[in-house]
């Protein structure tokens, strides 16, 4: 079965929302989309001016010309697999809703790891100081500075586009705990500063020839910065691990995500460049995404 979008501008045809959910979810299916039906009630609540909750209260009512235009643009750029976090604008991640845009990597459900080690780590500290490095969308480091109000936050990127949307972020918490952001390759702009209680990083860890095997939405539409992390994936890391420790006081820690089958050689890394002890933290899928290490 072939599905059309002229069908869903149809002036003769009266579109109410259970119908609407219904048709896009078999478009969206047969145009590749991993979660058709959850697609296509976020696109409809954006197009609503509302949330998932708020379709079901308005089940039976028909859709306004108006509306029904807006949604189709918003159908059609999601065939061509365009992010729904770049179609509405923003991504759930540690019940927040992160803002993302165009030119920064959209929050991934595995990094919430990655906060819940961070955040076990600083239950040991009565303050403290952490650093992110990398921050990207700034999910993380918002996380965090909702959580640890007695801990200093600082966070830097190396794209302007990134940083904007951490700033952007962080403004929108209304949260009296914020980060100091820095414009930086990995360390450089913090190179005079202080030192840190942790460092943690989601760095780019895809390796080079997997990117063109990537689904649409990540391989067109996130920044190849953020993902290519060179041949073996390991670059950006090979740097992090060997420089990190200088800005690590003593029992520091270092805590990064990292991608398939990668912790064996990770794990390496942190062993020769100085870390006496090396953990690992699995996924739900029960797949090691985050390793921390401890000078």
């Amino acid at each position: 079965m072939m599905l059309s979008m002229k069908k869903l501008s149809s002036e003769k045809t009266t579109w109410k929302v259970r119908e609407v959910i219904k048709w896009t979810t078999d478009y969206l299916g047969e145009k590749g989309c991993q979660s058709p039906r959850l697609d296509a009630e976020l696109l409809l609540a954006h197009a609503l001016k509302t949330d998932r909750l708020g379709l079901y209260l308005v089940f039976d009512q028909p859709l306004s010309q108006r509306e029904r235009l807006i949604y189709r643009e918003l159908v059609r750029r999601r065939a061509s697999r365009e992010p729904v976090a770049l179609l509405v604008g923003k991504k759930e991640f540690w019940s927040l809703d992160i803002m993302v845009r165009s030119g920064v990597l959209v929050p991934r459900p595995e990094t919430e790891i990655l906060v819940e080690v961070v955040l076990e780590e600083c239950k040991r500290l009565t303050d403290g100081s952490l650093l992110e490095v990398g921050c990207g969308s700034g999910a993380v480091i918002c996380a965090l500075c909702r959580e640890l109000p007695n801990v200093t936050a600082y966070a830097t990127d190396i794209s302007a586009e990134a940083l904007q949307n951490t700033v952007a972020n962080l403004a929108l918490m209304n949260n009296p705990q914020s980060a100091s952001i820095f414009a930086s390759d990995l360390f450089e702009s913090v190179r005079n500063g202080p030192i840190f209680d942790i460092i943690l990083s989601n760095p780019p860890y895809i390796p080079s020839n997997s990117i063109p095997q990537l689904e649409p939405e990540i391989r067109v539409f996130e920044p190849k910065s953020a993902l290519d992390g060179g041949p073996e994936g390991l670059d950006i890391i090979r740097r992090l691990v060997k420089t990190s420790r200088n800005f690590l006081k003593p029992e520091g820690k270092l805590i990064i995500e990292i991608g398939d089958e990668q912790s064996e050689a990770v794990s390496d890394l942190f062993q020769t460049n100085g870390f006496s002890v090396v953990k690992d933290y699995n996924d739900l899928n029960q797949k090691i995404r985050v390793l921390k290490g401890i000078i």
